[in-house]
């Protein structure tokens, strides 16, 4: 039993592309080690400028300035404290909270409503609306800023937070995650519940929504990493008032040249630290969850 546990294991370790008797010829060998050199060197390539920004912040000005070395000779721990209270960064980090967590409950509301009056409703003329959000995926947002940001000035919502969250409930990519995941739920579970005199609105959040609690948290995250490095729409709306976000302070802190290099890369480092933590975390449910949703699809 023992033997054949292990074998196994060692079988378990080879379920992909190759198998393990694959490795026996040497031609599989040498493309095997050609592709994960390759894939290494991209790695390499990718984590580098994070590591570089990251080890740089810990230097001395001088130490920035006239020595050409990765690793600093010092880790000072004590200048990202200095560099936080001395540029209010609290103030920013709290903002930029305020504006993800209303962009959060938008992105999954809004686009979670529609996603499911596509996939599940289908009134007249749904085709239509879903060829309009494919079409929607292939429009820069950019395009539509000068207009977009007219009418927000017109109706005086300048200056809030309202219209960052407005448009995180507005995307096209989100309502095609949410309707291609809700096509892969049971009907069964929509045509009892409608026999049971329950209507849309109730199905949606009573049903569908417990039952859809790994691509809500899919796009909640999608959300929060597109809300925090947001810069165009916050910058135009928020700039020069007291909601500044992250990363408007840091192109006012680029622009304004009050900082030396050293506290700069440190400020970098605290707007890349929540995103790039949360994506350490989730990474998998993000890639899964995005797959099996457009494969569904």
């Amino acid at each position: 039993m023992a033997n054949i546990s292990l074998a196994k294991k060692e079988e378990n370790l080879y379920t992909g592309v190759i198998k393990k008797y694959d490795m026996n010829h040497l031609s599989v060998r040498i493309i095997y080690y050609m592709v994960f050199a390759v894939c290494l060197a991209i790695m390499i390539v990718c984590v580098f400028p994070f590591l570089w920004t990251i080890l740089s912040s810990f230097k001395t000005i001088k130490e920035f300035a006239s020595e050409p070395n990765i690793i600093p000779h010092q880790f000072q721990v004590s200048a990202f404290f200095k560099t936080w209270t001395s540029l209010k960064f609290i103030k920013y980090y709290a903002n930029s909270a305020i504006s993800v967590a209303g962009s959060i409950v938008c992105a999954i509301i809004f686009n979670g409503m529609f996603g499911y009056v596509l996939s599940k409703v289908k009134p007249f003329g749904s085709k239509i609306f879903e060829m309009l959000v494919m079409w929607g995926l292939l429009i820069p947002a950019t395009t539509s800023i000068v207009p977009l940001f007219m009418n927000l000035s017109k109706l005086g919502l300048t200056g809030t937070f309202i219209p960052l969250w407005l448009s995180m409930g507005a995307n096209a990519f989100y309502v095609v995650l949410f309707k291609n995941f809700f096509d892969s739920l049971p009907a069964s579970y929509i045509e009892a519940a409608t026999i049971d005199g329950a209507n849309n609105l109730t199905i949606f959040f009573k049903i569908v929504v417990p039952l859809s609690k790994s691509i809500i948290m899919v796009v909640g995250l999608y959300a929060i990493t597109a809300a925090w490095s947001d810069f165009l729409l916050p910058f135009l709306l928020l700039q020069n008032t007291a909601f500044e976000t992250v990363m408007v302070k840091l192109f006012s802190l680029m622009r304004g040249a009050k900082i030396n290099d050293v506290e700069m890369l440190r400020a970098i480092v605290f707007a890349i630290i929540p995103p790039v933590i949360l994506f350490i975390i989730f990474q998998k449910q993000i890639t899964q969850v995005t797959i099996q949703s457009g494969i569904k699809g």
